[in-house]
């Protein structure tokens, strides 16, 4: 499988969000930072495009970010 890691700002760039809403769900769990290289987090586009849709599809029906983080980590996401 090939992985494509991206920084925080191309991650922001790709899913077309700010900067801090990256690092707010990063904080909350909802995005896995794949590596560090020094203070610089590095995510698999793949899995966080993937996750940022369902992510919006919770949304949409009404969840609340912190439900959203459970029932990701429930199910290993």
């Amino acid at each position: 499988m090939d992985r494509r890691l991206v920084t925080t700002k191309e991650l922001a760039r790709g899913l077309a969000i700010s900067v801090a809403s990256v690092n707010y769900y990063t904080n909350l769990g909802l995005f896995d930072v794949e590596e560090r290289q020094g203070n610089v987090r590095l995510y698999d586009l793949t899995d966080a495009k993937k996750r940022f849709r369902k992510i919006k599809d919770l949304r949409r029906s009404g969840y609340s970010l912190r439900i959203i983080q459970k029932e990701l980590n429930q199910k290993g996401s």
